[in-house]
């Protein structure tokens, strides 16, 4: 089991850069896939990135391919969301979650699959 915790969210002009993080407790972080969604205000959660237990397979939604980039930190238990050239659009609050996933390919991971999440922090885009 894992409790993912998210950090790193705040207010960022449009165009600029920021780094959400995901602390997950657990002794078995590594067996994990971990993902990222997001939920704006009035519109459903969905999925943004997702990264595979060994860190070697990522996949995007693609609203944000070639702007954001996942990755994770086995030995510290912890993944991380570089986000860049934001849009107002990207506004929301983010979600770290994660699915007891051994497979590399993690593209037909569904939402369901993602058994623990965090409380989410919010990621203000201003224009």
């Amino acid at each position: 089991q894992v409790q993912p915790v998210e950090s790193g969210g705040g207010l960022v002009q449009a165009g600029g850069s920021l780094r959400l993080s995901c602390a997950a407790t657990g002794r078995t972080f590594s067996s994990y896939a971990m993902g990222w969604f997001r939920q704006a205000p009035g519109k459903e959660r969905e999925f943004v990135a997702a990264v595979s237990r060994s860190g070697g397979n990522t996949y995007y939604a693609d609203s944000v391919k070639d702007r954001f980039a996942i990755s994770r930190d086995n030995a510290k238990n912890t993944v991380f969301l570089q986000m860049s050239e934001l849009k107002a659009e990207d506004t929301a609050v983010y979600y770290c979650a994660a699915a007891f996933w051994t497979w590399e390919d993690i593209e037909t991971l569904t939402v369901s699959a993602y058994q623990y999440w965090g409380q989410g922090t919010q990621v203000t885009i201003s224009s």
